[in-house]
């Protein structure tokens, strides 16, 4: 087993069940890289020792479901928030909430602690940001310029400035005393979704959804290299400890990059699917990733991966020979170093002003008895009492985070996945025979999952069903009614197929093993098995046969040609998802849309807006957001001009297309009303598109 060990560079270390309904949001936490916490769409957050699938603490309060989820540097508290725009931080140590902060007008997409002192910044749709001092109610600074919603925010380890990137392809530095933007750095192409800073020195990363990772200078303030390679957009990004390279985790992947000049040391494959977040402990990167209800942990071996040699990535030589070092370093030894304080906080500026800002945010306009009541509200049911004690109130200060000696993860062997699938095949049937009869509500999360040791953070088993948690006062009471209410919420009548799913549609694995433990002789056989599997095989083959020669024929109008061209014989063909196929290429270069794309656009987003597909509604958000940034400007202000004189042919059809434009998005306008109260991943598009599309209901 150990020889079998030696050979993985990346592996699954768990997946489990982590909320009564879809995963939101998680983050590990930084100083550790062994604590979990989760966001769902049950309202709740919920705190994980990394490798352990026992929830150790549930936290309640919030009433929307949690966007967003974020530790302080010493992993003792932590933040959340919710699709309304209110924050809610908690103190795990004492297991109770510490502050609620009320200000944003719409979805929290961003959360940041402060890397010494008790400040906290926080970003939303509504395009602000804003900087709490958590010990006082009300926020210090509000930081606007962004001109769509911020996705990431980061400190700068000498706790002076704050960064933001943000959908509008734009990395802002702000002065945090000050209030005033530094620079903006402005070579993305498309949206930036997370922004760091280097350990030590004054450099700065930005990942994008332009597949590029830019790397700037923040004495200079220019650009110093481009990281290419990446297929997909970077979601997450994370200097090594020692500052001497980075890691980039794209879906279902992770690159070693060196700068100055810019190379990939190594690629390495990891079944991750979309990262959320990533942490480097014991020379292990460990990776984060969520799918529905479920979250899965990841771990890449650090010792086994390339961090020198590689090649120049705009070069032409493809070889693994390290580089020679240029005559003229351009690194760290000329590059200035962040100073630290030796103080708990030097910020006596920040603090004289936040007391003549706090006088009139919108987070003052709550009575103190409105703030008392929703306090009392929320609550941190611990789970795990064990694990509880052991991370959040040791004997000794000394060592805070699990475990007391941190050892790496081990490997699995070499055919750990082949007895994964035998495990998983024995406990489908036996462990949990009642949830082959779970309700409608529960669909989305499929009856087949594994739960080996799980237990449930919004259905708490009563102590009888464990044994091991009847010393645990919190688990005899009754779960509250909130969580079961919020769930019924979430399921729209219209049942939406979710992009990312558990299982695929119209298989269900059940139906190739035993009805129940008891009737075993009545399994399938492996020939019945295999043909029940390929029923309809024939069709989808047909189907897909269908579907690729139809984009071939769209393909050969585009080249021969225009885009628009292809689109409208797309649009011909009556499949919707050709048109999707097609919108999803030229959704990645703006370059391609004219005003008579438009046209012909907006009648499909309104199909696809109303599809039962969430990955249909996604492009179609997308394609609206891009025609709203790009055209509304043109369209307002052909159709507000005055009448020329005479006859121009060409501005006629310009305001009739215009016109018919304008008639389209007014009618989407409604549907994104409307769509906007849902919850999920979509429900976030919605509620974004519905702020871009506030001035239609000033106009004309």
């Amino acid at each position: 087993m150990a020889a079998a060990n030696t050979t993985k560079i990346s592996w699954r270390l768990q997946e489990f069940e982590a909320h009564s309904s879809s995963v939101s949001c998680l983050a590990l936490g930084k100083s550790s890289g062994r604590l979990l916490a989760t966001g769902g769409e049950d309202c709740r957050v919920n705190i994980w020792a990394v490798s352990k699938a026992n929830c150790i603490m549930s936290l309640t309060g919030h009433k929307n479901p949690v966007e967003c989820v974020q530790f302080n540097m010493s992993e003792e508290q932590v933040v959340a928030g919710s699709q309304s725009g209110s924050i809610r931080v908690w103190d795990l140590e004492a297991a109770k909430i510490l502050r609620t902060l009320m200000g944003h007008k719409a979805n929290i997409t961003s959360l940041g602690f402060h890397p010494f002192g008790d400040f906290l910044a926080s970003s939303s749709l509504d395009t602000n940001i804003k900087l709490w001092d958590v010990r006082r109610k009300g926020y210090v600074f509000r930081y606007k310029g962004h001109t769509q919603a911020v996705r990431s925010l980061a400190f700068s380890p000498d706790g002076k400035w704050l960064a933001s990137a943000s959908d509008d392809c734009t990395v802002k530095l702000w002065d945090l005393t000050q209030g005033k933007t530094i620079t903006e750095f402005r070579s993305h192409t498309a949206a930036v979704n997370i922004v760091q800073f280097h350990p030590n020195e004054y450099l700065l990363a930005s990942g994008s959804s332009d597949r590029t990772i830019k790397l700037w200078d923040l004495e200079k303030f220019s650009m110093i290299g481009s990281l290419e390679g990446d297929t997909t957009p970077v979601r997450c990004i994370f200097f090594s400890p020692d500052g001497g390279c980075l890691y980039s985790g794209a879906t279902d992947s992770l690159r070693v990059f060196g700068w100055e000049p810019d190379r990939c040391f190594d690629v390495v494959p990891v079944g991750w699917d979309k990262v959320s977040d990533l942490a480097v402990c014991n020379q292990q990167l460990i990776g984060v990733s969520h799918q529905l209800s479920s979250v899965s942990s990841y771990v890449v071996d650090l010792k086994r991966v390339k961090k020198s040699g590689g090649s120049v990535i705009q070069g032409i030589v493809q070889d693994n020979q390290p580089l020679t070092e240029p005559k003229d370093p351009k690194g760290a030894a000329l590059r200035r170093n962040y100073e630290r304080p030796t103080t708990t906080c030097s910020s006596q500026r920040v603090k004289q002003r936040s007391d003549a800002d706090r006088r009139s945010p919108e987070g003052e306009r709550r009575s103190p008895s409105e703030d008392e009541a929703d306090e009392k509200l929320s609550s941190a049911e611990i789970h795990n009492a064990e694990d509880y004690k052991e991370i959040f109130q040791p004997k000794n200060a000394i060592s805070r985070t699990p475990p007391k000696i941190s050892e790496p993860f081990p490997a699995p062997p070499e055919d750990e996945t082949i007895l994964a699938i035998g495990r998983q095949l024995k406990d489908m049937v036996s462990p949990f025979p009642d949830k082959q009869q779970a309700p409608p509500l529960a669909s989305s999360t499929p009856v087949q999952r594994v739960e080996p040791t799980v237990v449930s953070c919004a259905k708490r088993p009563t102590p009888s069903a464990v044994g091991s948690s009847s010393s645990d006062p919190t688990t005899s009471r009754p779960p509250p009614p909130q969580p079961p209410v919020t769930t019924a919420k979430s399921k729209p009548q219209p049942k939406i197929i979710l992009s990312t799913r558990n299982e695929p549609i119209g298989l269900n694995v059940a139906d190739f093993l035993p009805s129940s433990p008891n009737h075993r002789p009545g399994a399938l056989s492996d020939e019945e098995a295999l043909s029940q599997i390929k029923k309809g095989h024939d069709t989808m083959c047909v189907m897909l046969s269908s579907r690729h020669k139809n984009l071939e024929t769209v393909r050969a109008v585009w080249a021969r040609e225009d885009v628009k061209s292809a689109l409208d014989t797309a649009v011909s063909m009556n499949d919707l998802s050709i048109v999707v196929d097609i919108l999803n290429i030229i959704n990645l270069q703006p370059s391609l849309w004219k005003l008579d794309l438009c046209t012909s656009v907006l009648p499909q987003i309104d199909k696809l807006l109303q599809s039962k597909y969430e990955s249909y509604m996604q492009t179609g958000c997308t394609s609206l957001k891009l025609i709203m940034k790009h055209f509304w400007m043109l369209i307002s202000d052909t159709l507000k001009a005055a009448p020329s004189v005479g006859v121009d042919i060409t501005r006629e059809e310009r305001h009739q297309k215009c016109r018919a434009c304008c008639k389209q998005l007014k009618n989407l306008s409604n549907i994104v009303k409307n769509k906007a109260a849902q919850v999920g991943r979509h429900g976030s598009a919605f509620k974004e598109l519905q702020l871009l599309m506030a001035p239609l209901d000033d106009s004309l």
